[in-house]
């Protein structure tokens, strides 16, 4: 166990110094992302002029989710582990660990997490910088339950993201190509997983729909636990189907793992 957790250790902080070569691509896209979020207050703020109120919360509350929307998709969000695992296959690399004492998924989730450690510790920077700025916009809930309950939601939604870009990334044992499956998987997630808009102003049977869908579970699920759009009990309701979709993609990247391995060729590598 000791010698298992030593070799990961390794692998975490390779990783780590890998993505601190481009630690200023992670915090150009930190800063980018402040477009992104000045343009999400022109825009609710707009829709709210008038409306003191949409859908039960105020555009404070409103406001509180995107900014911590932005903040949780560089902490759990899987930006291009799927390309990297394709090509992977395609130029032959993972063959180095079909001859070694290392399990793939482990390996590669290892390496996802350094990356979102350096990213999510960057986005920070600018956060922190426009924070005397957005003070008096946000609204976040007083609970001490809801950082508590914020932490296991934001692990079980890192493993989420990252199964779900694992599994694409092993289609490339079959296509040459995986980019149509990549964004067609980014616009369902990016659609359903609250990142437009909060999923619970969409029409009550819509947004029962997308609770029990994966989606709901990667970004919206820890998103609304800590900003205050999802009570006690439905947190709790909540972890339930989380990790179910978990347990789910997990047996389904161990399927594709499995058969893509019986298709594969070891040239290179």
């Amino acid at each position: 166990m000791y010698a298992t957790l030593t070799k990961y250790r390794h692998v975490f902080l390779i990783g780590l110094q890998s993505n601190l070569v481009y630690r200023w691509n992670f915090l150009i896209r930190g800063g980018f992302s402040l477009v992104r979020l000045a343009v999400v207050f022109i825009l609710w703020g707009a829709v709210y002029a008038g409306n003191p109120e949409i859908g039960g919360y105020t555009v404070g509350q409103t406001f509180t989710y995107f900014v911590a929307l932005i903040a949780l998709q560089f902490l759990v969000g899987a930006f291009n582990e799927d390309y990297q695992i394709g090509e992977e296959i395609r130029n032959g690399l993972i063959n180095q660990f079909l001859l070694k004492p290392i399990n793939y998924y482990a390996y590669r989730f290892t390496v996802f997490a350094s990356a979102r450690a350096v990213s999510g510790l960057l986005i920070l920077v600018p956060l922190l910088a426009v924070a005397p700025l957005l003070r008096a916009h946000l609204a976040f809930p007083g609970e001490p339950w809801r950082l508590v309950l914020c932490l296991p939601a934001l692990t079980l939604a890192a493993l989420l993201q990252f199964t779900l870009a694992y599994c694409f990334g092993l289609l490339a044992f079959w296509f040459l190509e995986i980019q149509g499956f990549v964004i067609l998987s980014y616009a369902a997630e990016t659609m359903l997983s609250g990142q437009i808009f909060p999923l619970d102003l969409l029409p009550p049977g819509l947004f029962h729909a997308a609770q029990l869908l994966p989606f709901y579970y990667m970004m919206y699920f820890p998103a609304g636990i800590l900003t205050g759009r999802i009570d006690y009990a439905a947190a709790v309701h909540g972890f339930t189907l989380q990790v179910a979709w978990v347990v789910v993609l997990a047996v389904v990247a161990h399927f594709i793992w499995v058969n893509g391995l019986r298709k594969h060729t070891a040239v290179g590598g």
